[in-house]
């Protein structure tokens, strides 16, 4: 059966040591490599990945074959770093792989997700109801360790590389987080 994975903020060749050492890495190729190389190791290429903005930044080429390696049908959600020019490269990246839009709602499970780069309140007086009828924000941004980091805020998971330890989420592992979580 194909999985669902969420990630987001991958920041290929994104050549800031703020951005790759405390990932724990001592360079920006060695975190490119080693993204690709987790992803890989989970995500099959039947497989169906969101990544929810920030996929790349200075060398868009080399971006772009960054990219290109992954394993799973990929939808790319904008981020900030998600310019114009960006949008149009992973359109063209491969046939799998396609811009969807600054956000997104899927359904997996009898639960709602709200998929975006941005943290976004997405509940309202509605703390009362089951999670299955509430919506859940995935979202990325922050460069966070913590995917809790705004649950005091509303129903919202960080899916950033860095709180997963450079893997992308199973969108099953998130369900189970935030069941115990709420």
């Amino acid at each position: 059966m194909n999985k669902i994975y969420i990630v987001s903020d991958w920041h290929f060749c994104h050549n800031k040591s703020f951005v790759y050492e405390p990932r724990g890495f001592s360079s920006v190729q060695e975190m490119n490599e080693a993204i690709i190389k987790n992803h890989n190791q989970i995500v099959t290429p039947n497989d169906t990945v969101y990544c929810l903005g920030d996929c790349m930044l200075n060398n868009d080429k080399e971006g772009c074959n960054c990219i290109r390696r992954l394993n799973g049908q990929i939808f790319i959600i904008g981020g900030n770093h998600c310019t114009n020019n960006r949008i149009q490269l992973y359109n063209n990246i491969r046939y799998d792989i396609s811009y969807i839009g600054l956000a997104k709602i899927i359904k997996h499970k009898g639960y709602s997700f709200y998929l975006s780069h941005y943290p976004t309140i997405t509940s309202n007086y509605d703390v009362d109801k089951p999670l299955k009828r509430r919506v859940i924000n995935l979202c990325g941004h922050s460069h966070t360790l913590d995917p809790f980091l705004d649950w005091d805020k509303g129903l919202i998971f960080h899916c950033e590389l860095d709180t997963n330890n450079c893997y992308p989420w199973l969108l099953d592992d998130i369900i189970e987080k935030i069941k115990e979580k709420n």
